[in-house]
C-alpha cells in the first residue's frame, strides 16, 4: 500500500507496525527514485533515521541494490535491515582504508555525524562532522551525494520572522553547529572542485513516536514534569516524510552542492503543544520560564515547492504521540534538547 493522507491509521499499535509506516512509500517519492539510476548506498545507516531511510528507498524502488554501511555494533539493526532487503556492510567511516574499499555507489546519502555527546569528546565531533564527509567526499567523487546537515548551522532568529533560509550565512552557537558547518564548507569545496552534485540537507527536528519533540513534550506533560519554554517556538517533521525528502533531493541535485531546508512549514508553540497534550490527558502542564524572542527555525518554502506539503500533518502528529505516551510504548531514550540555546550537546 502506497502512502498517502488517506491511507494513514488512526492509531500505530506498535514498533513493528511503526517501522513499517515509515517504511511506505509514497507514488512521488517511487516517482522522483525512477530518475536516477544505479545503486544507491546510505553511509552512517543505523542511527535513528538510517534504518527508515534505507528501508524507504528499497520499497520505493524493489529493483535496485540499496546498502547500508555502519560498525554495526548492535547486531541487532543490521538484521532489521537485512530482513527489509537492504545490503549490508561493516564500516568504520573514520579509518579511509576502509571506505577506499567500500563499493562505487552512483548514489549516495550520508547521515554520518555526531550530535548528543558532543561537548564530551569535541576533537571526535569535529572528527565526525568535518573529517569524515571530506574524505567521503574525495572517495565519492563520482557519484551524486544527498549530505544531512541541520538547521542548527544558523544563528537564532526572530520568532515571527518565518525561519532562516538558505541564503542565510551560518553563525551558529557551540562546537557541535560550527563542526556542522564545517562538515558543509568541506562537501561544498570538493564538490566544486570534482563537479559533484549534491545537496546538503538541513533537516530541523525529524519525528517518530519513540523520540523528537513532540515525544519530549508529550512525555513531560504525562509525568507531570516542567517544561521550559525558554525555547518556545520550534518546527518540526515526521521521519517518513524526512526520509522522502532526502531521497528525493537525489533527483533534484546541484552542481556544485547547495542547501535546502527541511522541516515542517508551521512555527507552532512549545507551550500551545503542551496545552494539547493536557487536554488529551486530562493533565495540566507545568510551564516554566518565559519565550524568548528568537529561536531555531527554518524556512521551508524551497522544500515546500519542490516536494510539497509532508504526508502526516501536526494534527495527526499529535494523536499519534498522545495514544503512543499514554500507552507508555518505548522509546530511545534520546531527548531532543530543543530547549538548548547555548548549542552544548
Amino acid at each position: 500500500m502506497l502512502l498517502s493522507r488517506d491511507t494513514l491509521p488512526k492509531t500505530i499499535p506498535d514498533i513493528a507496525a511503526l517501522d513499517d509506516l515509515l517504511c511506505r512509500p509514497t507514488q512521488a517519492l517511487i516517482d522522483d527514485l525512477a530518475k536516477v539510476d544505479g545503486d544507491l548506498m546510505v553511509l552512517g545507516v543505523a542511527g535513528k533515521m538510517g534504518p527508515t531511510l534505507a528501508g524507504l528507498a528499497k520499497a520505493a524502488s524493489p529493483n535496485r541494490r540499496v546498502i547500508g554501511v555502519a560498525r554495526f555494533s548492535d547486531p541487532a539493526s543490521k538484521a532489521a535491515l537485512e530482513a527489509r532487503g537492504v545490503e549490508t556492510i561493516a564500516c568504520d567511516l573514520l579509518d579511509e582504508a576502509q571506505i577506499a574499499k567500500l563499493p562505487k555507489s552512483p548514489n549516495v546519502v550520508f547521515m554520518a555525524g555526531r550530535k548528543f555527546g558532543a561537548e564530551g569528546d569535541l576533537a571526535l565531533t569535529w572528527a565526525m562532522n568535518a573529517y569524515v564527509p571530506a574524505m567521503i567526499a574525495q572517495e565519492f567523487r563520482q557519484s551524486r551525494i544527498v549530505a544531512f546537515s541541520t538547521g542548527c548551522v544558523y544563528p537564532f532568529v526572530p520568532v515571527d520572522s518565518g525561519g532562516s533560509p538558505e541564503e542565510m550565512p551560518p553563525d551558529p552557537p557551540g562546537e557541535y553547529a560550527q563542526s556542522c558547518v564545517g562538515r558543509e564548507r568541506l562537501l561544498e569545496y570538493f564538490s566544486a572542485k570534482y563537479q559533484t552534485p549534491g545537496r546538503l540537507f538541513r533537516l530541523n527536528y525529524a519525528i517518530d513516536m519513540r523520540y523528537g519533540v513532540l515525544y519530549d513534550i508529550a512525555s513531560k506533560v504525562w509525568q507531570g514534569k516542567p517544561i521550559d519554554v525558554g525555547i518556545g517556538h520550534v518546527n518540526f517533521l515526521w521521519q517518513g516524510d524526512a526520509s522522502a525528502q532526502a531521497l528525493r533531493c537525489l533527483a533534484h541535485c546541484t552542481t556544485p552542492t547547495t542547501p535546502i531546508n527541511v522541516s515542517g512549514h508551521e512555527t507552532l508553540l512549545v507551550r500551545d503543544l503542551a496545552a494539547r497534550f493536557g487536554k488529551l490527558f486530562g493533565r495540566e502542564p507545568v510551564i516554566v520560564g518565559e519565550e524568548q524572542p528568537t529561536a531555531w527555525l527554518t524556512d521551508t518554502s524551497q522544500a515546500v515547492k519542490l516536494f510539497g506539503h509532508a504526508v502526516v500533518d501536526t494534527d495527526q502528529l499529535v494523536a499519534w504521540t498522545a495514544d503512543w505516551v499514554a500507552r507508555e510504548m518505548p522509546n530511545i531514550g534520546k531527548p531532543t534538547k530543543y530547549e538548548v540555546r547555548d548549542g552544548r550537546y
